[in-house]
């Protein structure tokens, strides 16, 4: 199985970057591993918060393939304890799934067609995080439940 991590926009923070960096070349070790950064919509003061969200979601769409499966990281998703996302990750090992994307939205969220195409949604935490904040702890949890699942000396219970 491959994952892909769908982002919107840069990350212009260089010390959340430097993070994703050290985690986005250790996940390759375990399993092929894309990171994809959309670019930011331009022209963003002439458009609404939903007018935004749906070019940003048609570019979030144009990203899969079929029989990819999508998986938003969303407020409203499912929380799981580290341990419990590995066995997530497993069970879509194990289901058949070439292709499992996560994607990131953008400030203001997902499009409703964005919501209407994916097949789950997970939150990484009941406080709110910025978009950019979640790639780097989206990555080192990614990272963590692999390390978990080969039995590896990263996680601590």
């Amino acid at each position: 199985m491959k994952i892909k991590l769908v982002v919107i926009g840069k990350t212009d923070k260089q010390y959340l970057q430097d993070g994703i960096d050290l985690f986005q070349s250790r996940i390759p070790h375990y399993l092929p591993f894309e990171y994809q950064i959309i670019p930011d919509i331009k022209n963003t003061k002439n458009l609404s918060e939903e007018q935004q969200k749906e070019k940003e979601g048609e570019l979030i769409l144009a990203q899969m393939k079929p029989g990819d499966e999508l998986i938003l990281l969303d407020e409203k998703g499912k929380e799981f304890r580290s341990v419990d996302f590995a066995s997530y990750l497993e069970k879509k090992m194990l289901s058949g799934v070439k292709n499992l994307i996560f994607c990131i939205g953008g400030p203001y969220g997902f499009s409703s067609k964005v919501y209407g195409a994916c097949t789950g949604k997970i939150s990484l935490s009941k406080m709110t995080f910025s978009h950019q904040m979640v790639r780097l702890i989206f990555c080192e949890q990614l990272y963590r439940a692999l390390t978990i699942l080969k039995g590896e000396p990263y996680h601590h219970e």
